[in-house]
């Protein structure tokens, strides 16, 4: 691990998107709440949360750091047949909270591959992305031609 005990707490936040690609009548079941394993949503937003708590458990080099806030989203797309999750994960601590918000989104998509695969197995995990940061001595970063 970094030593990162010189540096300054500072306000700290990072928000990561990503998607599960899956057939429209399964973005439809979720909308409907019909899926057989329960709440899909519900069991990705508690799936996310605990995730990003627990991310140093997840990636051996992450520090363990208090998160303040971790939030999540979810977009369903039943005509296309897409799921998309975002996280936000904030901090007032000596490093910074991008893996954090990677990780609640990976484990939120993977919860919801799980309750839905009874019904479709081929459904795709994709483009987990840090999508912006704010805080710290590297300051701001935006991905381009994201919101």
């Amino acid at each position: 691990m970094v030593d990162v005990s010189a540096k300054a707490p500072s306000s700290r936040r990072a928000v990561a998107r990503g998607e599960v690609r899956m057939k429209p009548q399964t973005a439809r079941l979720i909308k409907a709440n019909r899926i057989a394993k329960g709440d899909v949503l519900a069991v990705a937003q508690v799936a996310g949360v605990t995730a990003a708590k627990r991310t140093d458990e997840w990636i051996p080099m992450a520090h363990t750091i208090p998160l303040t806030a971790v939030r999540l989203t979810f977009d369903v797309d039943d005509r296309g047949g897409a799921l998309r999750i975002e996280a936000t994960a904030a901090t007032v601590d000596r490093t910074g909270v991008e893996m954090e918000a990677l990780t609640a989104v990976s484990a939120a998509a993977l919860a919801v591959y799980d309750m839905c695969k009874a019904v479709d197995r081929e459904m795709t995990i994709e483009r987990i992305r840090l999508v912006r940061k704010t805080g710290g001595r590297s300051g701001t970063f935006r991905r381009a031609g994201e919101r």
